[in-house]
Parts: structure tokens; sequence; C-alpha cells
């Protein structure tokens, strides 16, 4: 019976895995840092259909590392710091963010912002971790 319950217990294809964003180069240690979470291509990049976000509070620090559980698949996070604490992107006339942003996989557009496939990681077991670098 023992068995029993031990195997009930065990985490299951699809549960969640630790996963350890790392954030350098931070333009403000000050300023907020909006991460959102992303494991859909239709929603990647669109206001409010992310998965989840979370904001970090840099303390001081030019770096963070945010510990997060991430259920097993395709996952792509873009990150912002709101360098005026006015809790929204700030954009220029074209459109283009003019607060520091970045994307996993370090994805640097040039022109147009990037597609889910050039920032997607895959989950599939703990001990993930995603380095992202933040610039100006």
């Amino acid at each position: 019976m023992g068995g029993l319950l031990l195997s009930a217990a065990a985490p299951g294809p699809n549960a969640p895995q630790p996963v350890t964003v790392t954030v350098t180069s931070l333009v403000s240690t000050t300023s907020a840092v909006k991460l959102y979470f992303y494991n859909t291509r239709e929603g990647f990049l669109k206001s409010g259909k992310w998965a989840f976000s979370k904001t970090v509070k840099p303390a001081g620090k030019s770096e963070f590392t945010l510990p997060v559980e991430l259920p097993q698949g395709e996952w792509a996070v873009a990150i912002t710091q709101d360098l005026n604490n006015n809790d929204k992107i700030d954009k220029n006339f074209l459109g283009i963010p003019t607060e520091p942003y970045a994307f996993s996989n370090n994805v640097r557009p040039t022109v147009a912002a990037p597609g889910f496939d050039e920032c997607k990681f895959m989950v599939d077991g703990p001990g993930k971790v995603v380095s992202i670098v933040l610039k100006d």
C-alpha cells in the first residue's frame, strides 16, 4: 500500500518543472523589471496574452535570478524595464520601445519584433536555466 501512495505522489509528465531565469546588465538598479512568460505562438508579444507575468525590483543590483515553475513544453520570455515607473512600455511614434527590453535566447531584433520560434526554449525537466542580457 505504501508503494501506491508513493506512486500517486510522483509528479506526472506535465508537472511544473523548476526553471531559473537570470537577467543581467540591467540599465537601472532601481526601476522595476517585468517578465512576460508565453507558451503559445499566437499570443506571443500580444498584450494580455502571456501565460503569466512577474515583476522584480532589482534592489540596487544590476542583475537578478528568478526561480519559476513552468509546465513542460515550449516557452518564451519577453522582459522590459520601466525606467520612469509609469507601469507601461513607452514607445516612440513608430511603436518601437524606448525603454530597455530583451527576449529569451537573447534575440536582438533589428527591424521587427521577433517571433515565438526565435525566442522559445524547451522545458523538459528540472534544472533549466534561461539567461537574458538586458541592453538599452
